[in-house]
Formats: structure tokens, C-alpha cells, sequence
């Protein structure tokens, strides 16, 4: 069916997105975005207001102003109280804390996973994405997803925190089982507080190994911190730990998937870097505009609030759709083209203000490094006529696989 015909539900909601809409969510993004910019949505299970920002203006001042909070404390009301674990570590995520709690931790946080972490780590993530690529190679079809776009920022993430490389299929499914608890996805509290307490346990005694064996790796670094006096405790320290693994590896493997499929439908923007690889940092800056692999993020009322002439009201929650800002027609033209000429490039894909991304520098590293080596090692890469399959989440957007063939004669539609 085409964007044309399609008809947008009768009130947006996070749940029941068809097959075809979760593979290209942006005509429905228009149609609100052009009727009904900020959107009441269906009321949660408690009777509070869900409303939707489409626009970019609406999105980036909301994300802007403090009246507008992220406190965990909404987020909690609605995980049961048995599931303990997960209420203690989601507590103490840097995403869901308001200042003063949010502005101790990051300024910690920034100290320890400073720009220069990053640097570090770049040869490592090269050869990373070299060793995927090369094995890959020996393959006539391959799932990226499952061969690259998911070993890549995981095995990366275990590089970070110093965790064995041999853990990382276990911990990449705990942290997807963790996941189930989001808005987005089943909801199934049960999976997700067995992979608190498992995530919990495993990264309590990795802690507990930093204090006996002193070592040179981020989980290191944190313990070391709250030993000096960094006012970090142990809850915090895990739940940081667990967070890191979660935001830090899943965001990643979709916004390398949708990169790469992005860039084989859109051959002249593929040879371009082909040909000049000098630019895939504006590529990929490009890439997460244009199909962020987080489409929406939830800020509540802190007081009474008016936004584009609608009352929102103290408690209500707010989602901000990502996704439909970076194609709103104010922020650039042609927003519905991937252009390698769009500088500044002021989109929200990472957010804006006190919770803008904290592992942004890092992401962006992953993809650029790993998209260079990916087209490098397989040059022949194509799409196959097999359908992409997305995930059934529209918040945490991306295929759950995407079938190649390494070798030309593919198909490019």
C-alpha cells in the first residue's frame, strides 16, 4: 500500500503497528505532524494523558526546558512492586534521573567515559568490524543483523567495560530480555526482572573483582571513582553498569542495520563514499536524522504547561517523536532524502539538552568505523528480495534481520 493510501490510526498510539508501518513509520509521522502536531493519545492503564509531539520546534523546546521531567519515579508506578531488581536498577539509570540525582551522576559519568575513552577505543573497534566483515566474506548470504550490526557494539560494550568477549551472546540476551519491560514491547515483567537480577549479579561481582584485581577498564574506572569519594554507590554503580550494556549496544546495532539499508537503496549516496570515505562522519550524522534507531522519548509534566495552544497538564506524560522531528520541513529541505550536504546538521537523534546522549561520541564511532569496513571488506554487498523484518517496536527502531548477498548482482530495490 502506498504512503498515499495509507490511512494513520485514529489516535497514535505505541501498540498495534502493522508490518508494513513499522518498516516505514514516517507517512504516518506526516499526517500528524501536518494535522494534529501535538496529539492526545489513548490515556495509560492509571488514566493519565499520553500526549505526542510531532514537530521539530515542539520536540527541541520540550527537550529544552525543565518543566518537562524525566524522573523514574512515573516509570516505576507502573512495574509492579515484586519486581524489586528491576525497580532498583531502573531507578538508578542517568536516562530516568532529574537534577540534582542526574547532575552528580553524569558529571561523574562524563569525567570516566570522557572523549578520550573513545579515542582509545577506536583500533579496537576497527578491528572488530574487520574481523565480522572478513567472515562474512566467505558467505554468498548473510544476516546483518545477526553477523555484524549486533556483534559489533556488543563485543565493543565488553571491550569498554572489560568483561570476557566470551560473555557477550549471554549478556547481549539478558539485556534484550531486559528490554521486554519497555513501552514499545511486551511488557512481560516476569523475563525482564530475571535479567535484572542476573545483570544485577553479574556486574556485582565484576565489582567485586575490580576491588581485588585493579584493572584499566571503564567498571575500573567507576570503582575507583566511588573509593576517592565520587559519591557513587554501589546501587548506581551496577545499575550504570547494566545501562551502559542495555543503551549502549542495542541503539547501535539498529542504527548500523538501518545505516546500511539506507545506503543500498540510495546507490549515488553509496558511491559518493565510496569514493570520498573521508566523509562518513557527516554520513552518519546524516544516517541518524534521517532513521534514528530511537524514534520517541517520554518527558511528564512537572507543572502545567500550554504547547502549541494544547493544556498539558501537571503528571501527563509527553512522547517526543524523534523520528517525525528529523523530517519536519522546518529543520531541512528535502527531509525524506539522505543528503550529504546538510551542515550544520541540527537533528534530535540523540536528543537535546541535560540527557542528550551520553554515549553519542561512541555510536557514532561504531558506525562510522564499522560502515567503512563493512563496504571495504564487501564490495559487492546487495539487498536480497527477501522482505526486512523490524522488530515489533516502534520506540527501539530497527530490523531484527536484514538478509545480504556479499557478492553483485543483488537486488537494489
Amino acid at each position: 500500500m502506498s504512503a498515499m493510501t495509507r490511512q494513520a490510526p485514529r489516535r497514535f498510539d505505541l501498540r498495534g503497528w502493522s508490518a508494513e508501518d513499522l518498516a516505514n513509520p514516517y507517512p504516518i509521522y506526516r499526517h500528524y505532524r501536518e494535522t494534529d502536531p501535538v496529539h492526545l493519545g489513548p490515556a495509560n492503564a492509571s488514566g493519565t494523558n499520553t500526549w505526542f509531539a510531532f514537530r521539530y520546534d515542539d520536540v527541541t523546546s520540550v527537550l529544552s526546558n525543565r518543566c518537562f521531567g524525566r524522573g523514574d519515579t512515573q516509570f516505576s508506578s507502573v512495574v509492579p512492586t515484586e519486581c524489586a531488581a528491576l525497580r532498583r536498577i531502573v531507578s538508578n539509570w542517568l536516562v530516568f534521573l532529574d537534577p540534582p540525582r542526574h547532575t552528580r551522576l553524569r558529571s561523574l559519568l562524563t569525567r570516566e567515559f570522557s572523549p578520550q575513552v573513545v579515542t582509545t577505543l577506536r583500533p579496537r573497534v576497527a578491528a572488530i568490524a574487520r574481523e565480522l566483515a572478513t567472515a562474512m566474506a566467505s558467505s554468498p548470504t548473510v544476516d546483518l543483523v545477526a553477523d555484524f550490526a549486533a556483534p559489533l557494539p556488543i563485543l565493543v560494550i565488553c571491550e569498554l567495560l572489560g568483561v570476557p568477549r566470551q560473555d557477550r551472546i549471554w549478556l547481549r540476551k539478558q539485556a534484550m530480555s531486559l528490554q521486554q519491560a519497555s513501552s514499545g514491547r511486551s511488557g512481560n515483567y516476569a523475563e525482564a526482572e530475571t535479567a535484572a537480577c542476573e545483570l544485577s549479579d553479574y556486574f556485582r561481582r565484576e565489582v567485586q573483582r575490580r576491588r581485588r584485581e585493579p584493572r584499566e577498564d571503564l567498571i575500573a574506572l567507576l570503582v575507583r571513582a566511588k573509593d576517592r569519594g565520587g559519591s557513587l554507590t554501589d546501587d548506581e554503580l551496577i545499575a550504570t553498569c547494566v545501562h551502559l550494556l542495555t543503551a549502549g549496544h542495542e541503539t547501535t546495532t539498529n542504527l548500523i542495520s538501518k545505516s546500511v539499508l539506507a545506503l543500498l537503496r540510495t546507490p549515488e549516496v553509496l558511491g559518493e563514499l565510496r569514493a570520498n570515505p573521508e566523509l562518513m562522519p557527516v554520513a552518519v550524522d546524516e544516517l541518524i536524522r534521517y532513521d534514528p534507531p530511537v524514534q520517541m522519548v517520554t518527558r511528564w509534566a512537572q507543572r502545567d504547561q500550554v504547547l502549541r495552544g494544547r493544556s498539558i497538564h501537571r503528571g501527563e506524560k509527553l512522547v517526543l517523536v524523534l523520528g517525525s522531528a528529523n523530517r519536519d520541513p522546518l529543520l531541512c529541505p528535502d527531509p525524506d532524502v539522505v543528503r550529504l550536504d546538510r551542515r550544520p546538521n541540527r537533528h534530535c537523534g540523540f536528543g537535546i539538552g541535560i540527557h542528550h546522549c551520553l554515549g553519542s561520541a561512541l555510536a557514532r564511532a561504531e558506525t562510522e568505523i564499522g560502515l567503512n569496513e563493512l563496504f571495504r571488506q564487501l564490495p559487492g554487498l546487495h539487498l536480497t528480495d527477501e522482505p526486512v523484518q523490524f522488530a515489533p517496536d516502534v520506540v527501539f527502531h530497527g530490523p531484527e534481520r536484514l538478509t545480504l548477498t556479499t557478492c553483485a548482482g543483488g537486488s537494489d530495490a
